[in-house]
This record gives structure tokens, sequence and C-alpha cells, in this order.
């Protein structure tokens, strides 16, 4: 499956045969994808991991390539792929269809597929989810342009989203087979598991990249830089602590919450809380060997 991901990359123009198709063979968007749903089909498995790619594309294309350093440098390309969210992946000719580039036919084939293998329902998360990663990386190119630094509660809310990770648990629970309800969904305990999953997940990303992204320059989207740059004025090594002290406080959390959920003896719910317990797993695994933070 990870060579037809990178074949996928390849075929949609989002990478080329240079630099960018050994970064992203280097990310294993299809092995991170693989640990996040060990038991999905192969052609759902293969639509999480297109999808990852695909953010991994983005991603370096804003954090390595330099699209993300300022908001007037992103937003026609932002404003072309809510073009095609708009539209949820339907084919257009115009403009707007021009303008977004393979990262808009790319996201535009990731759109009809999930609406193909999911309900309506799924594609407005997906869709959503997406959206809401997308305007936030207008919020990190904002402060990548001002050298800001975020205080710790808003980096919190804005790293849910520029980590997609829940358009991501959209997907893996269409992979698992069973999607949650909507009224499920609006259960105030599985919202509050939706947050520290989200939460673990991203701040996992970010204590296992600072070294990475701080060997040259400290890139301000990463939560130890976050809060050694807070009021606190913590050093380095007290911030990483601080951070690895609220990963697992969070996870603590996150434990006593599943529990109760998975006492309720909801199929529904237990399906939701596999797909997020999977991609916390997932996420320290994938770190762990992949070679995108080395």
């Amino acid at each position: 499956m990870a060579q037809q991901s990178i074949e996928w990359a390849l075929s949609q123009g989002l990478i080329n045969s240079g630099h960018r198709l050994r970064r992203l063979r280097g990310a294993d968007p299809a092995g991170l994808a693989g640990r996040a749903c060990p038991e999905g089909p192969t052609d759902r498995l293969r639509l999480l991991a297109d999808l990852i790619s695909w953010l991994f594309v983005m991603d370096d294309a804003c954090d390595e390539d330099g699209l993300g350093a300022a908001p007037t440098l992103l937003a026609p390309t932002v404003a072309a792929l809510l073009d095609v969210l708009d539209v949820h992946g339907a084919s257009t000719d115009g403009p707007a269809a021009a303008t977004a580039g393979p990262p808009g036919e790319a996201l535009g084939d990731l759109c009809r597929r999930v609406s193909a293998a999911g309900t309506p329902a799924l594609l407005l998360r997906f869709v959503g989810g997406v959206r809401d990663y997308l305007l936030a990386l207008l919020w990190e190119a904002a402060n990548r342009e001002h050298g800001r630094v975020p205080e710790v509660a808003e980096y919190v809310q804005m790293r849910r989203h520029t980590g997609a990770v829940h358009p991501s648990f959209a997907l893996t629970e269409l992979a698992i087979g069973t999607l949650s309800g909507a009224a499920s969904r609006t259960d105030p305990a599985l919202v509050a598991l939706d947050l520290l999953a989200a939460d673990l997940v991203c701040w996992c990303n970010d204590l296992f990249s600072y070294g990475k992204e701080n060997l040259d320059q400290a890139d301000v989207h990463n939560l130890v830089v976050v809060i050694a740059g807070g009021r606190s004025g913590r050093d380095e090594s007290s911030a990483l602590r601080a951070a690895a002290d609220r990963f697992n406080e969070s996870l603590s959390a996150y434990l006593t919450t599943e529990a109760a959920l998975l006492a309720s003896g909801d199929d529904d719910l237990r399906s939701a809380v596999t797909a997020r317990r999977n991609w916390i797993r997932a996420t320290y695994d994938w770190s762990l060997a992949a070679a995108r933070y080395a």
C-alpha cells in the first residue's frame, strides 16, 4: 500500500521525482494509516493514507518550502482549496479549478472518494474538518510573519485544527466500518474524549518533532516553544518537562473518560473510542519509526 499511496501523490502532481518524493517516502504516510487502522479494508485504508499524504505535502509546503511564511502568500492557495470544498470535490471548469492546481485536484479526488464510500453526514464532517485545517494554516502564517508566539490556551485550541486530526478521525471511523451517529457524536463524554484524543495526537507530534524543528530556527508552532515563550519564562529543559507532564495528565484524563464511555455498552461509541485510541498509539509508534523527525 505504501507504493500505491506514493503513486497516487505522483499521479495527482503533488510531488515529483526529486526531494519532495524522498521527503514523502521518509514520512511513511501509509505506515501511519496502517497503524491507525490495522484492520481496515484496503480501499478505505488507501483513502486514509492518501489523506495523510496530502496533509504531509501541504504541511511541508507551508513549513519548509515557504508557502506559509505569510498570509498573503498562502491565501490564494487556501481560497482555491476552499472552492474545492464548497462543491464537495465536484469537477468544475473555470478559474477556480485552474487556481487550485495539483493540491486542489488531489483534494477533489479525496472528497469524491469519501462521498462514494461514506454517508452525506461523513462527507460534511470531512469537509468541515479540512476547512478548519486550511483556515488554521492562515493563523500559523500570520504568526510566522510577525514572529508571534501564541499563548498556551490559544495554541492548544488551534493545534487541534493545524493537526487535521478531526478529518483523520472521520476517515478512520469509515475504515473501521461503524460510523457514530449524530446523537452519539453530541454525547458530552464523546466530545470530551474527542478533544483529549486530538490534543494527545498533536502534543505527541510536537514532542517528537521539537528537535528537528529547532535545529536552525525555532518554529513557534510547537507546544514546547509555546510553554517556553509564554508568561512562565521557562527554559528549554523545563518546558520539555512541562509539555510531557501536560501530555501525561491528558492521557490519564483520556483513560478515565474512555472507561466511562465503554461502560455504556453503546457499539457506536465503542467504534469511535477504538478509532481515537488507535490514533494515539499509532502516532507514538510511527513517530519512533518514521524518518520524518530524524
